[in-house]
Parts: C-alpha cells; sequence; structure tokens
C-alpha cells in the first residue's frame, strides 16, 4: 500500500454497499489491475461478519480492514491483526465493568458480539437512558470512547479507538505521506474519521445526525446515495484523469 498513490477508506453498510447498480459501477473502477489505488474497509462490523458481507456483495479484498468500529486493524488479504493496535486497545480496557454498569438500565440490550473489543447496545427511544448511562461511566471513572448512532445504537470502545483514529494510524503507518486520500461514511459512527482536515464524503442516503458536521472545502455532501456518492465525491477531488479509479 506504500507505492500507491491514492486511497479509498469506506464505511460498509449503507455508504460501499447499499445500491447494487452503483456498487457495480464503482468496482469496475476498484479492479487490482488499476494498481493505484488502496482500499480500507472501516466498518461497525466484527470481522467474520465483514467476510461474510464481502462475500455475499462479491467485494473486492482491500488492502486493510478497520472493524469493530476502530477497536481491530486488519492486514490483508490474510486478516493478520495488527498487534500494535490490539495492544493499544487492551491497555486499560475494562469490558466486565462497563457490562456491569449497563445492567442498571433496562432499556440497553446488550448486543451479542464474538469477542469484548467493544461493548455494544440497542437502545429504541430512550435517549434519557443512554444519557445516564453515560454519565455513569464518567463517573466510575472508566476509560473509554461513547458513540452513539443510528438513535439506537451504542458503542462503547477503549479509550483512543474510533474509527477516525484508527484509520490515521492505518494511514500514518503503512501508506504514501503523499497519498491521495477520500473517506466515505453515512452514519454517527463515522463522525470522527469524516470530520477531519482530510477529503471525506457524506453519502447522499446519510443519517440526519451527520448534519452536524460543519462545511468545509474537502467536505463533499453528495446526492446520490451509497457507492455512487462516493463516485461522484472522488471525481469532484481527484477527476478521472488523475487516478485510475475515477
Amino acid at each position: 500500500m506504500l507505492h500507491k498513490t491514492h486511497l479509498l477508506a469506506t464505511d460498509l453498510d449503507h455508504t460501499l454497499v447499499g445500491e447494487k447498480a452503483e456498487l457495480e459501477e464503482l468496482l469496475v473502477l476498484l479492479e487490482p489491475e488499476a494498481g493505484h489505488t488502496a482500499l480500507v474497509y472501516v466498518t461497525g462490523r466484527h470481522a467474520v461478519s465483514v467476510q461474510e458481507l464481502m462475500k455475499a456483495e462479491h467485494l473486492p479484498v482491500p488492502d486493510f480492514v478497520i472493524s469493530d468500529v476502530g477497536t481491530a486493524v486488519w492486514r490483508m488479504p490474510d486478516w493478520q491483526e495488527d498487534t500494535r493496535w490490539r495492544n493499544r486497545m487492551e491497555a486499560d480496557w475494562q469490558p466486565d465493568r462497563i457490562k456491569t454498569c449497563a445492567a442498571s438500565f433496562p432499556a440497553l440490550k446488550l448486543q451479542e458480539l464474538p469477542d469484548d473489543r467493544r461493548v455494544s447496545f440497542t437502545a429504541e427511544d430512550d435517549e434519557a437512558a443512554v444519557r445516564q448511562f453515560r454519565a455513569a461511566l464518567q463517573h466510575l471513572g472508566i476509560r473509554h470512547e461513547f458513540i452513539y448512532s443510528s438513535g439506537r445504537d451504542i458503542d462503547v470502545l477503549p479509550a483512543g479507538a474510533g474509527k477516525g483514529n484508527a484509520l490515521d494510524y492505518v494511514v500514518t503507518n503503512y501508506a504514501s505521506p503523499d497519498v491521495s486520500l477520500l473517506v466515505a461514511g453515512d452514519s454517527g459512527n463515522d463522525i470522527d474519521m469524516l470530520d477531519r482536515d482530510w477529503p471525506a464524503v457524506i453519502v447522499g442516503n446519510a443519517h440526519d445526525e451527520l448534519k452536524a458536521i460543519p462545511d468545509r472545502p474537502n467536505l463533499f455532501r453528495a446526492d446520490r446515495h451509497c457507492a455512487g456518492g462516493i463516485r461522484d465525491a472522488w471525481n469532484h477531488f481527484y477527476g478521472a484523469r488523475q487516478s485510475n479509479i475515477g
């Protein structure tokens, strides 16, 4: 990836995936023979779920996968976990204390996950419980990152985690210093990677919560949904003649 001139870092559900025709259009431009564009999937899914989605949607194998809302980094194609990032995530991580705290809030439904890289819940239409839970974690002094998105999903992550921080780690350590980057997302757990200095696209079907991100010259608010919005943003920033993706 160090020798590639361009890099697309994208969320999966409702961003890269979600509109079949637009996805097929974009994938034509991401074929391996293009050679100049690195691909990173940045998702809330866990690794096995990413593998299932890649197979179901015939997605290309990326250079990296950032899974579990930025708590795991995988070098592809062999799914080798980045141990430096894992060690950083495991330092002072207390998932059992988080679950014990959450048990005091009946509105929070614990999500079943294959491991404790993150602790996630759903809370339908009860923002008061979400606020109280967040305050309780802070009162207990548990170091963490707290992400509430889509009006229902709660992700409690290790301190320093998140899609933006994990992507910054990958770009800093594995990409060319002058790589031309585009970041794409659609929901609240994408905010910390969209609201940065690098070029980013909010796809046309994004949740209203992304309207809170201030406008800036290198933030593109697409009209087209999912992969169509990514394609339009790429052409906006880089143009068809500057890269084999667009």
